[in-house]
């Protein structure tokens, strides 16, 4: 199943921000920053993949039960979803 880009807009510009923290965590590392911060940073790394995952599970589930042809069944989706669990 192809996802429509458009539709997903919100999710890349979560990505994208997801990358920036990212980087910025790396950053952290390599000047030394407390512990606390880099897992405080380190976390909402995480928690903005996991969202940006769900939302595109989502919208994938979606297309399937509007779609006359489904690409993907139920047992497919439900081991994405478990993926991200």
């Amino acid at each position: 199943m192809k996802l429509d880009p458009t539709e997903l807009k919100p999710v890349i510009n979560r990505l994208k921000r997801a990358q920036g923290q990212l980087a910025a965590v790396t950053r952290m590392l390599e000047e030394g920053a407390e512990c606390k911060d880099v897992v405080t940073q380190i976390a909402a790394v995480s928690k903005a993949i996991d969202r940006a995952g769900f939302a595109i599970i989502a919208t994938g589930l979606e297309q399937c039960l509007t779609s006359e042809d489904p690409s993907m069944d139920r047992k497919e989706m439900e081991k994405l979803f478990m993926s991200l669990a």
